[in-house]
């Protein structure tokens, strides 16, 4: 039995993510397919725009067979820490033969050799690092430049997201000394970034566009019908299900839980969350009172050397009580302590029993049983991803005036 791993946010999910599936059965071989995904957090520090129930169901729906939950703490990270904990999960399961992703150049070679000087470290590169921050550039920045310069001839690919991402997972396969095998599929149809269904796709491209592009469409619409093209029927029966009851959720929904919680906070600073630092915390404090919403926040903090998503990450971290020392206490202790399930298809039914035979981690179907088999620091990690997910309903039950449903009895998603 092969076992391929992908790593995902589906926000939400689009044809691109459903040809990525099918292109990584079919590259790899594949007998099943277990998708990582982000929960209700994202990579970006915003909120997902339908909860990680709904986005399990539309990965099963179109090719995934497994889906199971990358824990908060490292899906609102960095690249770095997104891709640490995502490879860590899928290691750690002691089944899975490949991880497939996406990237701008559908080429391993170039990315792993980024990612090996990543892990390296040489001096040549850390020099180009320092001039480059001291320079006022942002950490991505300089450090896209260091990479440049230590690699001229990949230095197209140090510059992409989705290349960016890739040289993170190969770089946290190797620190891991994974034996899971990294394969990349040429990314298709319009850039990460563009926010415009419209826009003009690359040659020799399909026509998919981005989960940004498909987003934004969305709130500047203020309805789904422009999406249906972009999106497989079955992801577009759902959210035209949900629209209005449960989404879209956007980051201004949390805009007045955010508010309070700089407010209360504002007297002691907030170094002690993740990523930030001493002149970051005085410069929330400086601008607290201009405060109009969290996005309008976020674009008012940034710069040169802090850019948006770093900002809105920060105020995420803020929002969800993601402490600086907590982290470090997951990282030492090895990153990733249980597996969650959120879903699963009957017809794959063999592959949680390969797992459970394989895995170093418990995996977790019912959150109820939880505390018997965790280590203390397992359950810390789950009771915050529990509380993650209550604090993204809240702000959407509140929004549209819908029930409140428990994590603990939210069922799984079976197909």
């Amino acid at each position: 039995m092969k076992i391929t791993g992908v790593i995902a946010e589906y926000n939400p999910f689009h044809n691109g993510h459903k040809y990525h599936l099918e292109q990584s059965r079919l590259l790899s071989g594949a007998d099943y397919i277990v998708a990582v995904i982000s929960g209700d957090f994202t990579q970006r520090g915003m909120p997902a725009v339908i909860d990680k129930y709904a986005r399990t169901r539309m990965a099963l729906l179109n090719g995934a067979d497994l889906v199971l939950e990358l824990p908060a703490v490292y899906a609102t990270g960095s690249a770095e820490f997104f891709a640490m904990g995502a490879v860590s999960l899928l290691d750690k399961l002691g089944a899975v033969d490949f991880l497939c992703f996406g990237s701008e150049c559908g080429n391993l070679k170039p990315l792993s050799r980024l990612a090996s000087i990543l892990l390296e470290e040489p001096e040549e590169y850390r020099a180009v690092l320092r001039q480059e921050q001291k320079n006022g550039s942002s950490f991505p920045k300089a450090r896209s430049l260091a990479l440049q310069h230590c690699c001229p001839s990949c230095a197209d690919a140090a510059a992409s997201p989705n290349n960016i991402l890739g040289i993170e997972y190969i770089k946290a396969l190797l620190k891991r000394n994974s034996s899971i095998i990294p394969l990349t599929i040429q990314r298709e149809g319009s850039s990460y970034h563009d926010i415009s269904l419209s826009g003009q796709i690359p040659p020799n491209h399909m026509p998919f566009r981005s989960a940004a592009a498909i987003r934004d469409s969305i709130a500047s619409a203020g309805n789904i019908s422009g999406i249906e093209c972009h999106v497989p029927g079955s992801v577009f029966r759902l959210l035209e299900t949900a629209y209005g009851k449960n989404f879209p959720v956007t980051s201004d929904d949390f805009s007045l839980l955010l508010q309070y919680q700089l407010l209360s906070e504002a007297p002691d600073g907030f170094e002690r969350y993740q990523d930030i630092t001493p002149a970051l915390s005085d410069k929330i404090k400086k601008h607290l009172y201009s405060y109009a919403g969290l996005e309008q926040f976020c674009s008012l903090l940034k710069s040169k050397d802090t850019a948006y998503s770093r900002m809105s990450r920060c105020l995420t971290h803020i929002l969800l009580h993601m402490t600086a020392s907590r982290m470090e206490e997951y990282i030492r202790d090895d990153f990733i302590f249980y597996a969650r399930i959120l879903g699963f298809k009957r017809e794959s039914g063999k592959l949680p029993g390969i797992l459970k035979a394989n895995t170093s981690i418990p995996l977790i179907s019912k959150l109820a049983d939880a505390a018997s088999f965790l280590s203390p620091l397992g359950a810390a990690m789950l009771e915050e991803d529990i509380r993650v997910s209550h604090i993204y309903r809240s702000a959407a039950c509140s929004k549209f005036h819908t029930p409140f449903i428990n994590e603990y009895v939210q069922p799984i998603v079976i197909l």
